[in-house]
């Protein structure tokens, strides 16, 4: 079932960068492509539990600050060693110049 919450207003994410979100005891990364979409994902890399949004954004990839693990945070696809574990992703929509995420 749908719960779609307010992450961010379009405006608090530049253009392929990533910010952290945290609601109901949960983190998320919200990112910005290039071409103006968002996307979100969950908020820690899967092998050391660093923040991601500590991160360094590139194309469709978020580079973990901790170890220099790599995601596709359109995806959630881990891109290799030391990583292994693909990141949760989640819905995005815009509505009113709000970024929603669907975490149900």
């Amino acid at each position: 079932m749908a719960e779609w919450v307010e992450a961010c207003a379009v405006e608090d994410v530049d253009e392929e960068d990533v910010i952290r979100f945290d609601h109901g005891g949960r983190t998320f990364a919200i990112y910005r492509s290039p071409d103006d979409a968002f996307f979100a994902t969950d908020g820690f890399c899967t092998h050391e539990k660093a923040h991601l949004a500590d991160g360094l954004v590139m194309d469709d990839i978020i580079e973990c600050p901790k170890h220099n693990g790599r995601f596709n945070y359109k995806t959630g696809q881990a891109k290799g060693a030391p990583v292994c574990v693909n990141l949760k992703t989640y819905p995005v929509k815009v509505e009113a110049g709000k970024v929603m995420i669907d975490i149900g």
